[in-house]
């Protein structure tokens, strides 16, 4: 959700801070501000907007300080304004507080404090934390921060500032936040794309950790303990995280799919076999993750069935909790996550960890947390995904779910040439024409008022998925149903040329959903087949590779450009999704 930003060092660090603040607008674009400690105290700049939006109105990059911290918020707690826009100051405007998260007993903390004399600024539960700190300010600097962390509840991460003290102090449970050791300055952030630029060295701190930031950064834990911590090199290049010559992120993303298949499938045979074993000896194995990953999981359900003759379980991580009784240590959860830091998803595995069962993850962001909670964990490799909204990441997802699906099945060789193919098809699919169909169907389509998506068996959770895109990136209203389930009441909702896009599959299913296909026609709606051949129930076809278990990920592609398209057309930004952000880390 919301994006910290701080750096520590020598010369004037206020331009890597909005750097920073601009390259991870995706956790967070309601609010922009920063706090720079100067020769006369701390200078706090702030207003709602994005970060371009807010050095119009305020100013960022006038203030100069080698001590600075800087905030993205996505709003929680309290309105979009600009007196909720971080950072927050204590009373007597010597300590400034960045944070990411949510405090959950933010309400009595603030009620007391109130009682004790001191007066809030703002509707947020950030504030307390520079409340907190200056109550204890007869502790020191540090030690009123480690007094203020031992009182939040929930998942959370700060930097705080002092007007006093040339450092930064930082505290993480449930947030990220991950230190860049640079040359003359030390960076923290909540996501490595904030420095990359600067530094891919970095070191990670843990739930109930803290951090210092002076001339090196000092670890430790809540009770002061210290921790020592190894420097990890980040394989990423810095270009990756650039849009290069695309205009936005979300259109490079969806063509660098053209490649990203191979990199998530290049796995240890060894390795994967090993999982594949896991799979079929565990007493159960569930599948769960949010949104987007979700889908994936579902999807699972499907080509397990389908490949491996194999029953696996999804259920969404937000209701994850409630099946803990039917974990036991002989059981697998298999959690799939693009940022490896989504709340929900991380308390579902925590569930499942008390309970003793096994953690295997399917993660994009090396050293996330989830990466790191997990027994096992393969790394997508599909490179930063900066766009809010999730395009190749999901289709590595679906494809490291179908590889291991033909791994329990003993056909590992012939799952990777599959994928491999796919991979080619893909690049074959990908061309200026096939856009430009895309562009010319979404013309059409930018006054529907809804978009409906059926499919059936591994399509079921593309057509959800589908509609996600459409909902995230064009604000359409859109629906994905099961197939059978649209005579079961969606079809009161097909009035004349209502839009339905049709995902059809050279499968077991492909009678029954062009038999679905023919019930909306018949209604008055408008067929979009999303098929390898066309067929005369289609009032547009749009063209996919015959992928055979692989359809999911060839299937959903198209509908990510029609929701660029869609976007673009509505005059939106397709990088930032209304009320929405890249990880969502509150519950």
């Amino acid at each position: 959700m919301c994006g910290i930003v701080g750096v520590c060092g020598q010369g004037n660090g206020v331009p890597k801070v909005v750097a920073g603040l601009e390259k991870s607008l995706y956790r967070g674009y309601d609010s922009v501000g920063i706090a720079v400690l100067t020769p006369s105290g701390i200078e706090v700049r702030k207003d709602v907007g994005k970060v371009q939006d807010v050095e119009q109105k305020a100013g960022l990059s006038a203030l100069e300080g080698n001590v600075a911290i800087g905030h993205n918020r996505w709003a929680t707690t309290g309105k979009v304004s600009k007196e909720n826009a971080h950072p927050h100051l204590d009373c007597t405007g010597k300590i400034a507080v960045v944070h990411n998260g949510i405090i959950e007993n933010f309400e009595t903390l603030k009620a007391a404090l109130i009682a004790e004399g001191h007066t809030f600024a703002s509707e947020t539960d950030t504030e307390v934390i520079a409340h907190l700190i200056e109550k204890h300010a007869a502790a020191g600097f540090t030690g009123a921060c480690r007094a203020a962390f031992a009182l939040l509840t929930g998942r959370n991460a700060f930097v705080a500032l002092h007007a006093g003290s040339p450092i930064l102090v930082g505290a993480r449970r449930g947030s990220p936040l991950i230190v860049g050791i640079g040359h003359g300055e030390t960076f923290i952030a909540s996501d490595v794309p904030a420095f990359l630029e600067q530094t891919r060295d970095v070191m990670y701190l843990d739930d109930d950790e803290m951090v210092v930031i002076g001339d090196r950064p000092v670890f430790s834990t809540p009770d002061g303990r210290p921790v020592e911590k190894r420097v990890v090199t980040i394989d990423i290049d810095p270009a990756q995280a650039e849009k290069g010559s695309y205009p936005y992120f979300l259109i490079k993303e969806i063509m660098e799919q053209k490649d990203t298949i191979s990199r998530a499938i290049n796995q240890p045979d060894q390795e994967l076999l090993a999982i594949a074993d896991r799979i079929n000896r565990a007493y159960g194995t569930f599948f769960t993750g949010c949104g987007t990953a979700g889908k994936v999981c579902m999807a699972a359900e499907y080509l397990f069935s389908a490949i491996a003759k194999k029953h696996v379980n999804y259920v969404v991580s937000s209701e994850f909790p409630s099946y803990r009784e039917f974990l036991t240590p002989k059981t697998l959860v298999v959690a799939i996550s693009q940022s490896g830091e989504t709340a929900d998803l991380l308390d579902a595995v925590e569930a499942a960890k008390k309970q003793g069962a096994a953690i295997f993850s399917l993660v994009n962001v090396e050293g996330s947390s989830l990466n790191r909670l997990s027994d096992w964990s393969f790394l997508i490799n599909a490179g930063p995904e900066k766009a809010v909204a999730s395009t190749k990441a999901t289709t590595s997802q679906l494809a490291l779910v179908t590889l291991l699906a033909y791994a329990c099945a003993g056909r590992l060789a012939e799952g990777k040439r599959l994928l491999l193919d796919v991979e080619e098809q893909i690049n074959d699919l990908l061309n200026p024409r096939y856009e430009a169909h895309i562009k010319k169907l979404a013309i059409q389509l930018k006054t529907a008022k809804s978009i409906y998506l059926i499919g059936r068996g591994a399509n079921y959770p593309v057509a959800l998925e589908g509609a996600i895109k459409i909902m995230e990136v064009a604000r359409i209203h859109a629906q994905g149903f099961a197939g059978g389930e649209l005579k079961h009441g969606p079809l009161a909702l097909i009035f004349d040329r209502t839009p339905c896009i049709v995902f059809v599959a050279n499968d077991a299913t492909r009678d029954h959903i062009l038999s679905n296909a023919m019930e909306v026609k018949a209604r008055g709606g408008r067929i979009i087949g999303v098929s390898p051949q066309n067929n005369p129930v289609f009032d547009d076809w749009i063209r996919v590779p015959d992928a055979g278990d692989a359809s999911p990920i060839v299937n959903i592609i198209p509908i990510q450009l029609l929701a660029y398209y869609l976007g673009i057309l509505q005059g939106f930004d397709p990088d930032y999704c209304a009320n929405l952000s890249k990880s969502i880390t509150v519950r």
